[in-house]
């Protein structure tokens, strides 16, 4: 052992050389460029304790900026470990809306508040919104509150007070209403003594900007700066920090730019690409030795993320073992990738591994569904993590109690929940006399509500709302009598306003839940009556087991950032849900790049073992539509994974769906012979049910950059062409790599271009 490393004080050691030099470089503007699983947390930490040990600061002069409080109080436990009580007065280390409260009430009669200010939450920020709303005599309905709710967040999140809110920006809200209301929505809350947590900052940053002598207070007072998850900073946190630090200049920011996936909350990514440029002679310290994952899971996620052209760049590399390749399972449809994973589930817990080790990471909420029929059929403990199990969802149950009511009228919990929602202008007296009525008579609810309209217990207004409500439930029961159950969830859900209520919210929160329903709808077709669906959903619910049971975690990808797990799997791995939709149709080249971090987030959860799944069929809006692998699996390095293709259960899907006439693969389920539909499902999936190099890969992987909005050049209206599914068909209509195709057997059916070949 050496003289230096006896010397070493106790953060130090065990740091590599990077980190290192990140905890030593204390003067100037440093950016610790931190893969994933490359200890950022300890030389973050590290870096704190030094300043303190090193008496380069009292702890009251350190700023250190966090996202959650978790991460706040995990420092604040690690610094105290290394250096004792000193942590105890750094009170400047928390959340950037704990540090700007705390700023704010110093300086409140500054923006016209006191010191003593509320902070409003949701709900409270809503009813002050629809109160101004119903003033300004704009219908609700149209514009709800919730949408303005969102895009004065957004406003606030941007740095934007209601004086830069221009005419285009305005006219994102009833008609070009959204700046005025924002002002008297600002106004309102200033008369309440009150703010929004949007406030604390932009509130702070109109202070900084227009009154010099603050600014130079917090200034002087900070000599230096520290920020954890850089690259989710907004525009308003970016430029608060900015003021701060152009002083002294001794700020550090801690981030990764291929883990910036929060765009839809405000982190713009830009803010980290261009540190060099805000901090002039900055130092860019990489952090690439990962401590958690294999070589060739890092070598998988690097091979995906190399093709996003905004980023810093790094290459992670680990000393552990090379482990297993990467995964890739070719599956038929989504209902086998539930079986597919649930078997390897079960070999992996007979091998020894835990359930709590293994995660199964999805895009897109609805995507659970399937993986939870499936645990609860095969009896394999789960939870969901960062949300609620499918069918526990606000949407979901509301939808069930519809359901609940048309299938059973004495069901009052089910009548109970649907009253009122969407908001039909039933109050609490109205709901109560209900009540009484149905108590004195000793009838259900909805007996209850039909009687009543025949008196003059209720107001003239919510007569005609609960009728129209009474009339529609009868109405559903006696379509439920010839309609198919999921069709009649699909108008129920249309007619009783539930769906224009999450369409007219225009939030990314209320496109997934229209998305959940969609996925609620397709659930019930496998089940042949309403009754038995909602047997089996009683039966789903009932199924929580131990609290302390080991269990396979079911979430987002979103939510997975930060946690690691021995074994991910990673499902529905295809174009149009990964990258989603809306990001390959709207969201450009900047959307694809953000999906592609999500890809690399996803990948660098797995210490152990990495799966990733894409299926051959989707069932979407009650049609089975043919799929491509993601973009991202083509993007794979060849050396670092191991690709199979089983199409296991694709003739009874066919043969259950589809007429022989206009069914490609009814020659295979004959045994007569290979026609069209054979061999080009062959020349992608394979022939035989497992294959090592799968030739849907390989096309994905040529592909991988080209595809997108634009289409093939070689379709015109009018041209026969033929499709693996469908069969053969003209072309009707041409948008971009979208097709409209009038098939001679299947109808006109919505088609990608890349899945038609010239008849």
């Amino acid at each position: 052992m050496t003289d230096s490393q006896l010397a070493d004080p106790p953060y130090l050691k065990g740091l590599n050389p990077p980190q290192r030099e990140a905890v030593l470089t204390t003067d100037g503007p440093v950016l610790m460029l931190a893969g994933a699983g490359t200890g950022k947390t300890a030389a973050l930490t590290a870096r704190l304790a030094h300043l303190l040990y090193t008496r380069k600061a009292w702890p009251s002069e350190i700023l250190a900026v966090t996202f959650t409080n978790r991460a706040a109080r995990e420092m604040r436990e690690r610094v105290g470990r290394l250096v004792g009580e000193a942590v105890e007065g750094m009170p400047w280390l928390g959340t950037f809306h704990a540090i700007g409260a705390k700023m704010l009430r110093r300086h409140a009669e500054l923006v016209g508040l006191q010191s003593n200010f509320t902070i409003l939450d949701t709900d409270d920020q809503l009813r002050l919104l629809k109160q101004l709303i119903l003033v300004a005599d704009i219908d609700e309905k149209r514009f709800p509150a919730r949408s303005l709710a969102g895009l004065i967040d957004e406003w606030k999140n941007k740095g934007l007070t209601p004086r830069d809110i221009d005419a285009g920006e305005s006219e994102r809200y009833a008609n070009g209403r959204g700046g005025e209301l924002y002002q008297h929505y600002q106004d309102r809350l200033k008369a309440v003594n009150a703010c929004d947590f949007g406030d604390l900052l932009l509130h702070m940053l109109v202070v900084l900007k227009t009154h010099r002598d603050v600014l130079e207070q917090y200034q002087t007072r900070f000599r230096y700066i520290m920020v954890d998850e850089y690259q989710d900073t907004n525009s308003v946190q970016y430029l608060w920090l900015r003021l701060l630090a152009q002083e002294r200049k001794n700020i550090a920011c801690v981030g990764d730019d291929d883990q910036s996936i929060y765009s839809w909350r405000g982190a713009q990514v830009e803010n980290i690409l261009r540190f060099e440029k805000d901090f002039p002679g900055a130092k860019v310290i990489r952090l690439e030795q990962n401590y958690r994952s294999t070589p060739h899971i890092l070598g998988a996620a690097g091979g995906v993320i190399a093709n996003n052209s905004g980023r810093l760049g790094k290459t992670l590399w680990t000393e552990l073992d090379a482990g297993e390749k990467v995964r890739v399972l070719g599956i038929w449809d989504g209902p086998e990738e539930a079986r597919r994973v649930g078997d390897e589930i079960e070999s992996a817990q007979r091998g020894g591994t835990s359930l709590d080790d293994i995660a199964i990471l999805v895009r897109a909420s609805h995507q659970t569904r399937e993986f939870e029929d499936r645990f609860i059929a095969i009896g394999m403990p789960y939870k969901i993590v960062g949300g609620f199990r499918f069918y526990e969802r606000a949407e979901i149950r509301d939808a069930l109690a519809y359901l609940r009511v048309v299938n059973q009228p004495a069901d009052d919990l089910a009548f109970e929940r649907i009253v009122n929602v969407p908001k039909r202008g039933l109050g609490d007296k109205a709901v109560a006399k209900v009540h009484q009525l149905a108590r004195a008579l000793g009838v259900p609810l909805t007996t209850a509500a039909a009687r009543i309209l025949d008196s003059d217990e209720l107001t003239a207004q919510a007569r005609k709302s609960l009728g129209r409500l009474v009339g529609d439930v009868a109405r559903w029961r006696e379509m439920a009598t010839t309609l198919p159950h999921p069709e009649l969830a699909r108008q129920l859900l249309d007619e009783s306003g539930y769906t224009a209520m999450l369409q007219a919210e225009k939030s990314a929160e209320a496109a997934g839940r229209l998305e959940n329903l969609t996925e609620l709808v397709r659930a019930m077709e496998e089940y042949d009556s309403l009754g038995a669906f909602l047997e089996h959903v009683s039966l789903v619910m009932d199924n929580e087991g131990s609290r302390d049971d080991p269990k396979v975690t079911i979430m987002t990808i979103h939510a997975a950032k930060g946690l690691e797990f021995d074994t991910v799997f990673l499902a529905g791995w295809e174009e149009g849900l990964f990258p989603s939709q809306r990001a390959i149709d709207e969201g450009g080249t900047k959307s694809l790049e953000e999906e592609r971090r999500l890809a690399y987030v996803a990948i660098t959860r797995a210490r152990r073992r990495a799966f990733i799944l894409h299926a051959a069929n989707r069932r979407i809006y009650g049609q089975w539509t043919s799929s491509i692998p993601s973009r991202f699996v083509g993007e794979l390095p060849p050396e670092h994974i191991d690709a199979e293709t089983s199409m296991t259960g694709g003739e009874s899907l066919w043969r259950a769906n589809w007429s022989e006439r206009a069914d490609p693969f009814a020659d295979v389920a004959r045994g007569t012979g290979r026609g069209p539909g054979w061999q080009r499902a062959a020349g992608q999936m394979g022939t035989s049910s497992f294959s090592t190099a799968p030739k849907r890969i390989v096309e994905a992987r040529s592909s991988a950059v080209s595809i997108g909005n634009k289409g093939r050049d070689d379709l015109s209206v009018g041209l026969r062409v033929f499709h693996q599914k469908f069969g053969y068909g003209a072309i009707a209509e041409i948008e971009g790599n979208k097709l409209e195709i009038d098939f001679e057997a299947a109808g006109r059916k919505r088609v990608m271009d890349s899945f038609v070949t010239i008849g």
